[in-house]
């Protein structure tokens, strides 16, 4: 049995409380998601740990945002474990480390160039948590399956063997409610035609049927409920893959906080504060409530929309998401594949290989000029 390593010195920002040893070896247990269960990573024990308030859901409070706007204070609490936190000095992400983890590169860049950082003191503790489900066998299955997929890649990319360089990391998410009763009004347009005549090239009368609209004024009015709006708090995963590796199952998988489950796992500090992330989901919300609204309107078109909509009874969370990730370099540039922790939905960057396109688009101009050959 392999002996575990010694604890490190973790520093004075941090809480030495929380550890979960093994029953067999004394080692720190961590969170397996294979099993759904802590698992020692060196003598491989499963404990029969469960979270008192492991109901998803259960335990997991809506909270008020007028008020987190004005008191920060109020939504600091103790993570429940030992913590460190390191910056990449390239990327600048900044990531947390539970109890004796500690990193040599960065998850989301695998840039050597990380340094202590020091809590300022305003960091949100996550009040929920999607743990992870989909385990690295899987993922590593799903990626290698993307990779064929990519037609245009450099044959050296699919040889490689990127997965090599996968973490799981737990993302910080911002999730915000908001009910909203909105008045509309526009121009509603209804399409009719007429017919007109013309004269053609060759100076003959045609006929032919041309398009008008029919302006009338329309209104209503919309209530509707936005539940669970997702913010990503991230910087170290671009924010395009993200979108595509969404949604997550916040409404109803989520389960109240735990070190347990983030034990073995890098967590990355919120790197968007809850003022600029509200401003984002309402900003989200607007788009969302325009399009609901449009969808409203009579005719076959329209033009002048105004809306104006009272939010009320805005609430948030601030929650952890499972993602797996690869970084790789390719030539000078860095590229990463996204993965959902908990659905296996994938979302990826990938270099081009020239040669390839330049192939494919010469191919398929020798089919279009025989194509044309035998038409003539």
């Amino acid at each position: 049995m392999a002996t575990p390593p010694p604890l490190p010195d973790i520093g004075r920002h941090s809480t030495a409380i929380g550890k979960h040893p093994c029953p067999e070896c004394g080692a720190n247990l961590e969170w397996n998601a294979r099993k759904q269960a802590l698992v020692c990573p060196y003598c491989g024990t499963v404990s029969e740990w469960q979270n008192a308030q492991a109901e998803p859901g259960s335990g997991i409070a809506e909270l008020d945002l007028e008020k987190a706007l004005r008191d920060p204070a109020i939504t600091r609490k103790n993570w429940g474990a030992e913590l460190k936190e390191v910056k990449c000095q390239s990327c600048h992400a900044v990531s947390v480390f539970v109890d004796s983890r500690v990193a040599q590169r960065c998850d989301f860049c695998g840039s050597p160039a990380i340094v202590a950082h020091e809590d300022q003191g305003d960091a949100i503790t996550p009040q929920s948590i999607l743990p992870f489900k989909i385990s690295d066998g899987q993922i590593r299955d799903l990626i290698k399956k993307w990779y064929r997929t990519r037609w245009f890649a450099p044959n050296r990319l699919k040889s490689a063997a990127l997965t090599d360089t996968l973490h799981g990391i737990y993302l910080p998410y911002w999730t915000f409610d908001a009910h909203v009763d909105a008045f509309w009004t526009a121009d509603a347009g209804y399409h009719y035609y007429e017919t007109e005549q013309y004269r053609d090239n060759s100076g003959n009368l045609q006929t032919r049927q041309v398009q008008h609209t029919r302006w009338e004024p329309a209104s209503g009015r919309v209530q509707h409920f936005f539940d669970d709006e997702l913010v990503p708090g991230s910087s170290g995963v671009h924010q395009e893959l993200l979108r595509e590796v969404e949604p997550f199952p916040t409404k109803t998988d989520l389960k109240p906080y735990s070190p347990e489950y983030v034990r073995g796992w890098t967590v990355e500090r919120y790197q968007i504060d809850l003022p600029t992330a509200a401003k984002q989901s309402h900003q989200q919300m607007q788009g969302k409530l325009r399009q609901i609204c449009i969808r409203q309107i009579p005719g076959d078109t329209y033009r002048d929309l105004q809306i104006n909509a009272d939010y009320q009874g805005r609430t948030f969370k601030h929650i952890l998401a499972p993602v797996w990730l690869v970084s790789y370099t390719y030539g000078s540039k860095t590229f990463q594949i996204v993965a959902n922790g908990y659905t296996g939905q994938i979302a990826g960057e990938r270099p081009y290989s020239w040669v390839k396109i330049f192939l494919a688009s010469l191919a398929a101009l020798i089919v279009i000029g025989i194509v044309l050959y035998f038409m003539q």
